[in-house]
Parts: C-alpha cells; structure tokens; sequence
C-alpha cells in the first residue's frame, strides 16, 4: 500500500550530489599500474570468457595505459619547461625592472 501512495506524493528534489554517487578514492587506493595489469590472473570457469582473449586485452590495455604514462609525463616536464621560460621572460621584461 505504501508504495502505491508513494505513487501520488510529489517527487522529492534530490541534493546535488557527484558524478562518482559521493564515493571518493583514498589514498589507499592507487591506480592500476602496468604490471598488475599484465599479472592478473582469471579463474576458468565453466563456459567462461576465452582466457586467450582476455590475456590479450589485458595486453592491450597495459600498454595504452604505459603510452598515456609516458606521455603525460613529457607534458608535465614541458609544462614546467614553459612556466620556467615565462618567469624569465617576465623577470626580464616587468615594468620595474630599470635598464
């Protein structure tokens, strides 16, 4: 019966909540690295995935996730390349800066 009435209550707003549903990574929880990747290791069960496939993937995986590694690290190592080149130039060039 309850959940008939509920049928005809007015719906409530719901408070803006996070994408994630309010649930947040730790400090504990660190992302996968490449390796643990290429480890895991799957149970065989009975009419279960292709473990051939998965290994595969797992493979494919690892390694677009080593490529976006390496690559964020050289945007960072030319991001502070940049912000080092921008300090300069304005320590050179700021308007109390006599000649």
């Amino acid at each position: 019966m309850r959940n008939v009435l509920n049928l005809f209550r007015p719906a409530r707003k719901r408070a803006n909540r996070p994408p994630n549903g309010g649930w947040y990574r730790s400090e504990t929880c660190r992302p996968l690295t490449v390796g643990q990747i290429r480890a895991r290791q799957f149970r065989n069960v009975r009419r279960g995935l292709d473990p051939a496939e998965v290994h595969a993937f797992l493979h494919r995986v690892a390694g677009d996730l080593a490529a976006a590694r390496r690559e964020l690290a050289l945007i960072q190592e030319e991001n502070v390349r940049i912000k080092r080149a921008l300090r300069s130039w304005q320590s050179r060039f700021s308007p109390g800066v006599l000649r």
